[in-house]
C-alpha cells in the first residue's frame, strides 16, 4: 500500500471556523437535502457533537490535512454511530473542501476508517448513507467494499437515500 498522504487528528475547538468553511460552502452540499450550514452557531453545535463523542467513545469523525501541510484542513470524517433504520449503526461519512476534490482522498480517508473500525474496534459491519444521485460517493463506497444494504426515506418528496455496507473481512485459517 502507498503510504498515506494524509494526516488525521481529533478534532479540537479551534476548527470550528474551518468546519464552517467546508459545511457552510454551497459547492460541499449540491447533494446534502438540507443544504449548506447556516451559520457558526450551527458548525459549533456540530463541533460540540464530535468532541463529545471522542470524549464517550474514544473515536469520531477526524479533521483531515494532507501530509505536507498538516495545519490546513482539507476535510473532516470518518466513521462515528449515526440512527436510522431503527438502530445506532457505525457510519462512514466525510466532507472535503473543494479544493480536495477529484484526488483521491475521500477514498484514502474510507479505506483508513475502515482499518480502524474493523482491525482496531473490532466492529462487524459500517454503513454508509449516500444520496442516489451522487455517483462520485456511491463509486467511492463501492470502491472500499461497500454494497447496497437498503433505502433510508429521509428527504419528503425525494427519492430515498441509498444505504451501503461493507462488512469485517473473515480471516480463513487452512
Amino acid at each position: 500500500m502507498p503510504p498515506s498522504r494524509l494526516v488525521y487528528r481529533k478534532p479540537q475547538p479551534t476548527d470550528v471556523q474551518r468546519l464552517f468553511a467546508i459545511f457552510g460552502d454551497p459547492q460541499t452540499n449540491l447533494f446534502n437535502p438540507a443544504g449548506p450550514m447556516p451559520s457558526l452557531s450551527a458548525a459549533q453545535r456540530l463541533l460540540d457533537h464530535w468532541l463529545e463523542q471522542w470524549a464517550t467513545l474514544g473515536y469520531g469523525w477526524w479533521a483531515i490535512a494532507r501530509v505536507e501541510a498538516p495545519d490546513h484542513l482539507i476535510g473532516f470524517g470518518g466513521i462515528a454511530p449515526l440512527n436510522y433504520l431503527t438502530q445506532s449503526r457505525i457510519n462512514l461519512g466525510y466532507r472535503f473542501a473543494v479544493e480536495a476534490w477529484g484526488q483521491g482522498y475521500a477514498t484514502e480517508l474510507a479505506r483508513d476508517a475502515l482499518v480502524l473500525a474493523f482491525d482496531t474496534l473490532g466492529v462487524p459491519e459500517v454503513f454508509g448513507l449516500v444520496r442516489p444521485e451522487h455517483a462520485a460517493s456511491i463509486h467511492v463506497l463501492e470502491k472500499v467494499g461497500m454494497q447496497p444494504f437498503g433505502e433510508l426515506d429521509d428527504v419528503p418528496g425525494k427519492a430515498p437515500s441509498l444505504v451501503m455496507r461493507v462488512c469485517r473481512p473473515t480471516t480463513v485459517h487452512i
